[in-house]
């Protein structure tokens, strides 16, 4: 089947790479505008591949999301040396379905095209859930019941806050508050406060307790890297018959299958009597007490009371797909429904049950939803085994 394929960019080298090997199967237009005239005069039934060149962000997005809405059956394909980790997710919801580098090899492009003729409908059905993709607004009654109980949390529970402040400077040395980066709703990035239960280097001791992690499958060094892979999906001939390729790399697909679905299994990190914990770390963190400095959180609009609990980055990472991204677009919260699900049984909720609560709860919550969850927060906050 015959691809359309358009290149969006004024990169004269990027634009003669290309030509040399497809030739005058490349069609050029300097920007979105002169695109759209072009594609406007072929057959609009056929596959179209738009490889798009990375301005900035600020022009990129309004014109990808212009072609997109324009042309919704396009695989656009962003052509940038690098793109940052927090402007995935905009590029995304605009309407990019991959990215390349400009100096990509001609049998990764060629096989890359060979895929989207091949697979038109499943094209089309990503593209009809990409545009489904929406911006969480917080309700005003959940922002004004969020104000109300931080503030009114904060103050009764003050004598508590400070007696928890001075036994962590009492127990050991470094900070009584620790910062995390945390991915809220929209994908936002924020500081997520926690009094600290761990022992100042806890955090570079991460790896060396892997082996703890109560849903790890395999070992993290196992894992095939794609961070950095042009994840194009391909058939190379002479290799296999379904095969992801990277530069320098070829995979099976159910090999890519296995190692992907090891990965978000592992999303979740969770560990039985870490060491890593202070003795007055544990008390806390058994009573939930190391979670009250959050009420800030809530009181900034950077969480609510209830929703989904925002992940570390490398967690929320690996929950970017069509299938998961949903989470990202309910509440954030210091309780949730999840939470609140047989947390008496060690809070073990398998990884996949976790992710489905949570979008569950971003497409369904409600005032009673929350008033109901806060009721179950008050009798389930005490584990019954330390994790």
């Amino acid at each position: 089947m015959i691809v359309v394929i358009l290149y969006v960019g004024k990169d004269q080298g990027t634009i003669t790479h290309f030509k040399s090997f497809l030739k005058n199967d490349l069609l050029v237009a300097a920007d979105h505008a002169e695109a759209e005239r072009i594609l406007l005069s072929r057959d609009t039934t056929l596959p179209l591949l738009i490889l798009y060149e990375r301005d900035t962000t600020k022009t990129d997005l309004p014109r990808i999301e212009y072609l997109k809405t324009k042309f919704k059956t396009a695989y656009i394909v962003l052509v940038a040396e690098s793109i940052e980790k927090e402007d995935v997710y905009k590029y995304q919801k605009a309407g990019i379905n991959d990215t390349s580098t400009p100096n990509v090899s001609e049998t990764r492009l060629r096989n890359g095209i060979d895929f989207i003729a091949r697979n038109q409908d499943l094209i089309i059905s990503a593209s009809r859930d990409q545009q489904q993709l929406g911006v969480y607004k917080c309700p005003l009654w959940k922002r004004l019941f969020d104000i109300l109980f931080s503030l009114a949390a904060i103050l009764i529970l003050s004598p508590l806050l400070l007696l928890t402040a001075a036994i962590i400077i009492f127990e050991s040395r470094g900070p009584i508050i620790y910062k995390s980066k945390r991915v809220g709703s929209n994908y936002i990035v924020f500081d997520f406060l926690k009094f600290r239960s761990m022992y100042k280097d806890a955090d570079t001791r991460l790896k060396e307790f892997m082996k703890l992690n109560q849903y790890r499958e395999t070992e993290p060094e196992s894992y095939f890297d794609y961070n950095d892979e042009v994840s194009i999906p391909v058939t190379d001939e002479g290799v296999c018959d379904n095969c992801f390729v990277s530069d320098d790399e070829v995979i099976s697909e159910s090999a890519f299958l296995r190692d992907k679905n090891i990965k978000q299994k592992n999303t979740f990190v969770k560990y039985e009597n870490d060491p890593r914990i202070t003795k007055f770390g544990k008390i806390i963190r058994k009573y939930s007490i190391d979670e009250l400095p959050q009420l800030i959180n809530v009181l900034k609009g950077d969480m609510s009371i209830v929703g989904n609990r925002p992940l570390p980055l490398y967690e929320a990472e690996m929950l970017t797909s069509d299938q998961y991204i949903d989470r990202f677009l309910g509440p954030s919260g210091l309780t949730g429904l999840w939470q609140v699900e047989k947390r008496g049984d060690s809070g073990k909720l398998s990884p996949e049950e976790r992710k489905q609560l949570d979008i569950y709860y971003a497409k369904n919550y409600s005032f009673w939803m929350d008033i109901k969850i806060i009721f179950k927060t008050l009798t389930a906050f005490i584990q019954k085994e330390n994790v």
